[in-house]
């Protein structure tokens, strides 16, 4: 199964991605974010020059379609992910330049399927992440666009046929490599693409901690 961490702010940290055979790695453009990729410093020339194996993958909350252009040039992306209100259209006008993946946020009562269903022609990917928090405080809360910690039930998703590749995210821990091999057994993992992880592996907003990381790794290769 492949990983994408999500959040990534450092370069040394993006080598040891590369080097523990992460397959995707998150930089998040959103200016609330607490894990804004060019918070500590990182730069978008060290990014695309270095030899990575790994998929850089943009994270974008209803940008423009400028700065998406802009920050895929600056940094060499090689796919986009689309994580705010964006419509089909938007993706689309994406897609003819770059692989887009469509993060989709379930609260509580939202129809997986009726929510996706406009996508299929307009994305590559689809991700499942959390929907938005219940209280009125959460939902004003701008850095709630990912990274939460808050967990998603994957039982929402069993049952279903999504006929897409999709990443599975939303609060994984360290300690849910088992969870995710029994959901794994579900007749809709056959689509699952990659699993998406970042907050609880974290030593502080942005900072991974790579042993959390690699014993993440192993116990999905079963080692």
């Amino acid at each position: 199964m492949k990983i994408k961490v999500c959040g990534i702010t450092d370069m040394d940290q993006l080598y040891e991605l590369d080097e523990v055979g992460v397959a995707f790695a998150g930089f998040i453009f959103y200016p609330p974010s607490p894990r804004l990729a060019l918070k500590r410093g990182l730069q978008g020339a060290d990014v695309r020059r270095a030899k990575l194996k790994l998929c850089k993958v943009g994270v974008f909350v209803d940008a423009s379609y400028d700065e998406i252009m802009r920050q895929i040039d600056a940094f060499g992306l090689d796919m986009v992910q689309l994580h705010g209100r964006e419509s089909p259209y938007e993706c689309s006008r994406i897609s003819n330049y770059i692989d887009v993946i469509k993060a989709f946020r379930f609260a509580e009562n939202d129809h997986v399927q009726w929510m996706i269903k406009d996508y299929y022609e307009d994305a590559d990917h689809f991700l499942f992440d959390t929907g938005v928090p219940a209280s009125k405080e959460e939902r004003e809360n701008k850095n709630l666009y990912g990274g939460t910690g808050r967990k998603f039930n994957w039982n929402r998703l069993k049952g279903l046929r999504i006929d897409k590749p999709f990443f599975l995210s939303g609060g994984i821990e360290p300690t849910d490599a088992y969870l995710v091999h029994e959901f794994m057994k579900d007749e809709v993992a056959k689509d699952l693409f990659v699993v998406d992880i970042c907050s609880r592996f974290e030593i502080i907003p942005g900072v991974k901690d790579m042993e959390k990381v690699r014993g993440f790794i192993e116990q999905m290769e079963g080692k």
